[in-house]
């Protein structure tokens, strides 16, 4: 059945929201105030007609979007995404009873993502169709890198010779890191060999286990070049990763000892050792290895100790955080257990960059709690046209 109603707010997944018989239906691609005719299914609605545009409405530039599963916000003009990805910021920490406004909002999407995972099938590769787990077969990607312009047709060869499986791919300085993962039972690795020569690729992996290695693939963080791990955290773009730094380095002041935890290769902690001696503390062993070996082949740094240490199950101590500045760039489920010995130790200076508002609100509420005073909120956005967002802040007490 197909009815018509009015789009009355958006959602945190950049949906229409509309209210029909009591119940919220979520409309993908339409926007406040647009008239529509939709399909329901439970709470899903699906866009049939645009009977009245929004005058915030634009044409999207990718003709996938709208079947894609890859990007929800195409069709939304620059103020309204920007007020909209800004929202996803400051309503998790109104809901924790913090009163905070996003200061700036830094554009970092740069050359294109510099990561991207694909799904492959005997006869396809993509991602995977709004709502849906049939896959997209992508001719090209716009949002990507240049460097990442093969991967759909990398990602084919692959799934015509393997079948189903997921591929993850990252830009390197030494071309293409890929990594096949959800592959078929009983695969053998050595059959991939032949064709990932062939393909060029610098690495290729299989569920975390080397299958070739042409070159070793490595990033450039500060005046330090890092071997990247398999597996190992990159933020998506690197306009990011630059734009997190930069505001890092200018964040800290001037002291005389930091620890950077949850450092993962080092993209903070390689560029904190130009200035200052840094610990730096990551669940991520490979990753570790890799920081410890990039400090060791750049001159002029000062001294990083570098230690694998779980941060959730066996977080820094109260009695153990005897730094001037503390760094925390945690993963999506954040840093509670860490930030709770923080609130609890001597220290006066935090330093927090991350990746989910909702989990950086939880944490934020705790240091707030302790008497920090948090300021210099930062929205950037790397990944461009999604509801994603990455934030940084600095905390005093």
């Amino acid at each position: 059945m197909t009815l018509t109603a009015t789009i009355e707010h958006l959602g945190h997944k950049g949906e229409g929201i509309v209210t029909i018989d009591g119940q919220r239906v979520f409309v993908p691609f339409a926007l406040p105030g647009e008239q529509v005719a939709i399909t329901v299914e439970g709470n899903r609605g699906a866009l049939k007609e645009l009977q009245t545009s929004a005058p915030n409405r634009i044409e999207p530039f990718c003709p996938h979007f709208g079947t894609c599963g890859g990007c929800q916000l195409q069709h939304m003009d620059g103020p309204s995404y920007v007020a909209f990805k800004t929202g996803l910021v400051e309503a998790p920490l109104r809901q924790v009873g913090i009163d905070a406004g996003v200061q700036r909002f830094v554009t970092a999407h740069g050359a294109g993502r510099r990561r991207a995972t694909l799904h492959a099938r005997r006869d396809s590769a993509g991602y995977m169709q709004l709502r849906s787990h049939d896959v997209l077969d992508l001719d090209a990607c716009p949002i990507l890198v240049p460097a990442l312009k093969r991967a759909p047709d990398i990602a084919r060869a692959l799934g015509a010779a393997i079948g189903e499986c997921d591929i993850s791919f990252t830009a390197t300085n030494t071309g293409i890191d890929a990594g096949i993962r959800k592959a078929p039972k009983g695969l053998r690795a050595e059959k991939l060999v032949p064709l990932a020569n062939e393909l060029g690729l610098a690495r290729l992996a299989l569920d975390n286990e080397m299958v070739l290695l042409r070159q070793q693939p490595t990033v450039t963080m500060g005046r330090s070049e890092a071997e990247l791990p398999i597996g190992s955290f990159l933020q998506a773009t690197k306009e990011a990763e630059q734009v997190l730094a930069d505001y890092v380095l200018s964040a800290i002041g001037k002291p005389k000892s930091i620890a950077d935890l949850f450092c993962g290769i080092g993209p903070f902690a390689l560029r904190l050792a130009e200035i200052v001696p840094v610990y730096a503390a990551d669940s991520d062993r490979a990753g570790i290895a890799a920081l410890d070996k990039a400090v060791r082949h750049t001159r002029g740094l000062k001294a990083v100790t570098a230690k694998a240490r779980d941060l959730f199950r066996d977080p820094l101590t109260r009695f153990e955080l005897n730094f001037d500045t503390i760094v925390l760039d945690p993963p999506r489920a954040g840093a509670q257990a860490q930030v709770k010995e923080i609130a609890a130790s001597k220290a006066r200076h935090v330093v927090m960059v991350a990746c989910d508002p909702k989990s950086f609100a939880r944490d934020a509420a705790v240091l707030v709690q302790a008497g920090f005073i948090l300021s210099d909120l930062v929205a950037v956005d790397q990944f461009a046209w999604s509801v994603h967002i990455e934030l940084a802040a600095t905390f005093r007490r």
